[in-house]
């Protein structure tokens, strides 16, 4: 027999779903910073065994208050997990304010499949705090299995992985044994230089941004390969676009070297790595543009 499902894991920003699929999966599916609202798509990660296939899906972190559009397509990313799970997890921390709105606890009453409530970061708390954390959503609405977890760590996901293989029902593999995610070298490449954005810029200068890979050739140089890739960096403001700079184009050139040694740890080959800044106002509201970046689709 063999046994695979969509699993999906939802939560408020910055709860650890990111850390949580990429300890599953084994890979460094999705980029990881202290920042909420660091993951805007639905990103899959793909675990497969001889018998089995666990097919993860990380998604953004609810927003209550959204304020752009771009907010509200990552909530839909969240909400629609619903239509395809064959088991869902939620995952929450037990120092988490306001995270049993209304609108989260009727979209978690709505699911029909198994659901795991996954409280993690135990690590941070005394333990009544997180036997609280479970009493509260335990008032709320029945999980059909409960685990407190440290993802970062790894404590006890092994469990949590015993528990997801025994509730996987029986069906095909949904993809090749060897595929490790639905999405693209490109799309994790301009994630990685996303990432380096969060890292290095403050304040709101990395929530204005988005990553567009213009060129990505990969060739044969003295004998190794290499990769040569070029990607624009869009912000909403004339403003901005100097800070993304920097002081003689100091921190722009900080961005580059330090993408540039992630991403060839990611492809495992030397890159040549250009960015270019663009300005494009208001592309957070503008539905065409959220298009073509990849949004909604």
């Amino acid at each position: 027999m063999h046994y695979s499902g969509f699993i999906n894991i939802v939560g408020k920003p910055n709860v650890g779903k990111s850390t949580l699929m990429n300890a599953l999966v084994g890979e460094r599916m999705s980029i990881i910073t202290h920042k909420p609202q660091t993951t805007r798509h639905r990103i899959m990660g793909i675990l497969s065994g001889e018998d089995f296939q666990m097919v993860f899906s990380d998604t953004p972190g609810i927003i209550y208050d959204t304020n752009y559009k771009m907010q509200e397509i990552m909530n839909n990313y969240a909400f629609s997990t619903k239509e395809d799970s064959d088991i869902l997890m939620y995952v929450t921390t037990p120092g988490e304010k306001n995270d049993a709105e209304e609108t989260i606890v009727s979209f978690l009453k709505s699911v029909e499949a198994p659901k795991f409530l996954i409280v993690n970061k135990i690590d941070l708390f005394e333990p009544i705090e997180v036997a609280e954390r479970i009493q509260k959503w335990d008032s709320l609405l029945k999980f059909d299995e409960y685990f407190m977890i440290s993802a970062l760590n790894k404590k006890n996901t092994d469990i949590l992985y015993d528990a997801l293989r025994k509730n996987l029902p029986e069906g095909p593999a949904y993809y090749p044994k060897d595929q490790l995610s639905d999405k693209t070298e490109r799309f994790f490449v301009s994630e990685i230089i996303r990432e380096k954005i969060l890292e290095i810029y403050k304040q709101e200068i990395p929530y204005s941004t988005e990553v567009v890979i213009l060129e990505f050739k990969e060739e044969i140089k003295n004998g190794k390969p290499f990769a040569k890739i070029f990607a624009e960096i869009y912000v909403t403001r004339e403003t901005q676009k100097p800070i993304i700079l920097g002081k003689g184009g100091m921190l722009i050139k900080k961005l580059g070297i330090e993408s540039r040694k992630s991403i060839e740890i990611f492809l495992d080959k030397h890159v040549h790595l250009e960015l270019f800044v663009k300005v494009k106002k208001d592309w957070r509201d503008d539905e065409r543009t959220l298009k073509h970046f990849g949004y909604g689709q």
